[in-house]
């Protein structure tokens, strides 16, 4: 029976240490992504029966992994690997396949719920974004700590400068690294869904593309006009305008201020709304209370919040917003800031960001170079979270050959259907009704009445999106007779920026001074009834280790927030020393032995966690770097524990044995 609790002991410790293991190999080998396979030739697909989740659920598939040039202009190219997946048509005989660009840029082309909705006569082609899906990710750590670490701000003064160089470094790191980047480009990305379709046997494709993907679907009918039947865009985003015209943005405001006067309860608040968000904006409170408030933090996440007018994107969506400025007062801003900052700079792969944004260094050099913000309402602030400002990455990051000839609109006979959003912030569709229509000999637009970007469309009246999209790959025929206008809920805002600082404030104190009680009434049970059995032991240290670490987090967070503005919430050096404080004094506590052993037990204890904390958040990004910290410093502190006290047991049990 011994022998047979001795091997347990040494199954638990020994499979700790081995998460520890993964957790230090996710540190220094933390993607997932595909690879190429052995041998596999250039242009090369291989696909197996899968499954794919969409919003009306399971649907049959085939997956695989396309192998292609990471330079096809240089013969010499290694070869990267990108996930293919085709979801299957219900139907058959089916229509012509219809290939999905998703926007970003820096996002997947991979996660595409909707897909559904196109299934029940077409194929639906997905094909992963080289730099972001494939075996080359052009992650940039460099650019989101700078984004995360700077007091003034994602875009004040020192966080431009900062992101600048950046951008730069992350850009010499890859190139050192063996990373093409001349290869990740907008025309290359056409060439890897050409591949695909010729090695799926398609003759011709349908395109169904939103915002920065409406970009690749241009330059698709450019190159390739023969392979296309038609192509559905979705937020147009016509060449040069990878950034937002404060001027255009205005315009904006000014369509919600008119529906605001046509609104009781909006009206009421305010008899101008866009002059009551300038106003707010220019005085902004610098704090509120002992918690600093980042000015430019609030005009980006407003930039992004005005892009969507539909509950399904709330908090960040107009009606939050406008409530805000309207009804927040400064606790309503700091949220605003803090949101920012945790959600923002995690939000895009950065360096498949700046290779495809290059597609408009000249137009952004040219917008900084006539002064760029006028006087606007929200100012530079979101174009420079895009671009680093007037010295930004478009200084440092190398510009593909490939871009050069589509800067500008070219004229396709590819039969097009624009759609977009009256109130889209992101792509206003006069953009495309001015610049990118009268070039489609066989185009059309829809502009849908109260509608913003791209989840406003996939969000509001799904059959209307539904019709509108097949009858149009099915026919050719334009059919937005199901869609209603949308208005704008000014007053249906059910987790307002005020109600979000609440919580913001609220949880972390509370989560805190629980964590601290905890720790208290560890000290008081073992000073009344000395130490646990062992059994209780790993009960308690397994109960305690979350609201104990919890607590460590958030007292750094509490101290990041008051006394360190520059330090990131989730960053190590705000995770790392209260959680293996905290955990590393609780396992201390509440371990079996009554004999302390070594004075530097407590010590050892801490510091276990503490190894174990930092390597847990080193391998998480975001806020999953809290998570895995906490994580990490229970497996280092219960190791040490259960390590030591395996030790003292045996050395107790040498003299009993001699006599």
């Amino acid at each position: 029976m011994r022998l047979s609790l001795s091997r347990r002991r040494t199954v638990a410790l020994a499979g700790v240490a081995a998460v520890l293991l993964v957790l230090s190999g996710l540190v220094f080998w933390p993607d997932g992504t595909p690879r190429v396979p052995p041998g596999a030739a250039p242009d090369s697909l291989t696909l197996e029966s899968c499954t794919y989740d969409t919003e009306a659920g399971t649907r049959a598939a085939d997956c695989g992994t396309l192998v292609v040039a990471e330079n096809r202009a240089n013969p010499a190219s290694s070869l990267i690997a990108l996930p293919v997946v085709r979801i299957r048509a219900i139907a058959q005989p089916a229509g012509e396949p219809i290939v999905r660009l998703g926007g970003g840029p820096g996002l997947s082309n991979m996660d595409f719920p909707e897909a559904a909705r196109l299934a029940d006569h077409h194929d639906v082609v997905l094909v992963g974004y080289r730099g972001v899906d494939g075996s080359r990710r052009l992650d940039c750590p460099e650019v989101t700590s700078a984004l995360q670490s700077s007091s003034d701000g994602m875009t004040g003064p020192d966080a431009l400068s900062a992101t600048s160089r950046a951008f730069g470094k992350c850009s010499n790191r890859l190139q050192r690294s063996g990373v093409d980047l001349s290869g990740y480009s907008a025309a290359q990305r056409v060439e890897d869904m050409e591949s695909a379709r010729k090695a799926l046997g398609y003759q011709r494709v349908d395109l169904v593309s939103s915002s920065a993907g409406t970009r690749t679907a241009m330059i698709y009918a450019w190159r390739h006009p023969e392979a296309l039947l038609r192509s559905a865009m979705i937020s147009v985003n016509p060449p040069g305008h990878l950034f937002w015209n404060p001027r255009v943005t205005d315009s904006q405001f000014a369509q919600y201020a008119d529906l605001c006067r046509a609104d009781a309860a909006c009206a009421a608040k305010t008899p101008d709304l866009a002059k009551t968000i300038r106003d707010a904006v220019a005085t902004m409170p610098s704090r509120w209370g002992p918690l600093s408030i980042k000015d430019t933090n609030v005009r980006v996440l407003s930039q992004y919040a005005m892009h969507h007018n539909g509950p399904g994107s709330a908090p960040n969506n107009a009606p939050t917003a406008v409530d805000a400025y309207l009804d927040g007062g400064p606790g309503a801003k700091w949220a605003m800031s803090v949101l920012a900052e945790a959600a923002l700079p995690t939000s895009t792969v950065w360096g498949e960001f700046a290779s495809f944004a290059m597609l408009d260094a000249p137009a952004a050099r040219q917008y900084y170079a006539q002064g760029g913000d006028p006087g606007s309402i929200l100012g530079n602030a979101s174009t420079d979270f895009l671009w680093g400002g007037p010295g930004g990455f478009y200084t440092a990051w190398p510009d593909s050959p490939d871009n050069a000839g589509y800067r500008t609109v070219q004229p396709t006979a590819v039969e097009t259907l624009l759609v977009g959003g009256e109130l889209d912030f992101s792509t206003p569709p006069a953009n495309a009704t001015n610049e990118l229509l009268p070039a489609l000999s066989r185009g059309h637009q829809v502009v849908l009445p109260g509608l913003g970007h791209t989840n406003d469309f996939w969000e509001h009246r799904p059959e209307a999106g539904k019709h509108l999209l097949t009858a149009f790959f099915d026919t050719g025929r334009v059919d937005s007779s199901q869609f209603d206008r949308r208005p704008v809920g000014f007053g249906t805002v059910p987790l307002s920026m005020s109600t979000i600082a609440g919580l913001l404030v609220g949880v972390p104190a509370g989560g805190a001074l629980i964590g601290l009680l905890v720790l208290g009434l560890l000290v008081r049970r073992r000073r009344r009834r000395g130490a646990p059995s062992r059994r209780a032991s790993r009960w308690i240290r397994a109960l305690t280790m979350v609201p104990l670490g919890l607590a460590g987090w958030f007292l750094g967070v509490w101290f990041a927030w008051t006394l360190a503005p520059g330090w990131f919430i989730a960053a190590p050096v705000v995770v790392v020393p209260g959680t293996g404080l905290l955990i590393g004094l609780g396992a201390y506590l509440a371990r079996s032995t009554a004999n302390p052993g070594s004075r530097f037990a407590a010590a050892a204890a801490v510091a276990g966690a503490l190894a174990g904390a930092l390597l847990g958040s080193l391998a998480g990004t975001g806020l999953t770097a809290p998570v895995l910290g906490i994580v990490g410093a229970a497996l280092g502190a219960n190791f040490v524990v259960e390590f030591r006290g395996r030790r003292q047991r045996a050395e107790l049990a040498e003299p009993a044995a001699a006599g």
